[in-house]
C-alpha cells in the first residue's frame, strides 16, 4: 500500500515563499505522475501542477512563473516551490501520485494548509 506524507505548509505574508514536500512510501512500487492540487474554502479541488517520472511538467495558468514543481525519483518525493505568494493562493494543498505497485494505484496525501496574509 502506497502512502503519501506532506510537509511544509504554514502562514506567510503576501510576496513570500514556501516549499512543500511530499514523500511516497510503501513496498514494490513505481510512481509515474506526481502532482499538487489545492482546495480553497467552499471551492472544489483544483490542479496546481504535475510532473512525470521523466520530468515533464504542467501548471495551472495562475501559478505559472511563480511556482515550480520538481521531484527526486530516488526518494519518491515531489516538491512545490511557491514564490511571490498571493492571498488567493490560500488553500489546503494535496499531494497526488499514481503508478504501479502490484496493480495500478492513485493516492492522495492528507493535505497541508497554506495561508497567505495580505
Amino acid at each position: 500500500q502506497v502512502q503519501l506524507v506532506e510537509s511544509g505548509g504554514g502562514l506567510v505574508q503576501a510576496g513570500g515563499s514556501l516549499r512543500l514536500s511530499c514523500a511516497a512510501s510503501g513496498s514494490s512500487f513505481s510512481v509515474n505522475v506526481m502532482g499538487w492540487y489545492r482546495q480553497a474554502p467552499g471551492k472544489q479541488r483544483d490542479l496546481v501542477a504535475t510532473i512525470t517520472r521523466g520530468g515533464s511538467t504542467k501548471y495551472t495558468d495562475s501559478v505559472k512563473g511563480r511556482f515550480t514543481i520538481s521531484r527526486d525519483n530516488a526518494k519518491n518525493t515531489v516538491y512545490l516551490q511557491m514564490n511571490s505568494l498571493k492571498p488567493e493562493d490560500t488553500a489546503v494543498y494535496y499531494c497526488n501520485a499514481n503508478g504501479v505497485s502490484y496493480s495500478y494505484f492513485e493516492v492522495w496525501g492528507q493535505g497541508t494548509l497554506v495561508t497567505v496574509s495580505s
